[in-house]
C-alpha cells in the first residue's frame, strides 16, 4: 500500500507560479498529476515513469509544467508557471503501475487533492 499527500496548493493570481508536492512512501510507480474542477470528471495533467525518468504532460499543460521526482525525498513536484484560471481544479497525486499514463484506471493509489484557485 502506497500513502500519497499533497500540499501547496493555494489561491493565486493568473501567470503566477505555484509549486505542488506529493509525499510518498514509496516512488517506485509511476507518478501522476490530476486534476478536477467542479462539474468535471478528473483529468490527465502530467505523470512521470519510475523506472526511466520519462514524462508525460497534457496538450493544455505543456510549456508551462513540470513534473520532477526526488527520490531521496520520495516526493513528486509539480511545477506550475502561467497559471490561467481555467488550471483552477482540486490536484490530486496518484501512483500505480500504468502502462497507459493518462487514464484514472492505471493508477491504484490517491492522496486527498489539494484545491489550486486561479484568479483573472
Amino acid at each position: 500500500h502506497v500513502q500519497l499527500v499533497e500540499s501547496g496548493g493555494g489561491l493565486v493570481r493568473a501567470v503566477d507560479s505555484l509549486r505542488l508536492s506529493c509525499a510518498a512512501s514509496s516512488l517506485t510507480f509511476t507518478m501522476g498529476w490530476f486534476r478536477q474542477a467542479p462539474g468535471m470528471e478528473r483529468e490527465f495533467v502530467a505523470a512521470i515513469r519510475w523506472s526511466n525518468g520519462i514524462t508525460y504532460y497534457a496538450d493544455s499543460v505543456k510549456g508551462r509544467f513540470t513534473i520532477s521526482r526526488d527520490d531521496a525525498k520520495n516526493t513528486v513536484y509539480l511545477q506550475m508557471n502561467s497559471l490561467k484560471p481555467e488550471d483552477t481544479a482540486v490536484y490530486y497525486c496518484a501512483a500505480g503501475e500504468a502502462v497507459v499514463v493518462t487514464s484514472t484506471a492505471n493508477y491504484d493509489y490517491w492522496g486527498q487533492g489539494t484545491q489550486v484557485t486561479v484568479s483573472s
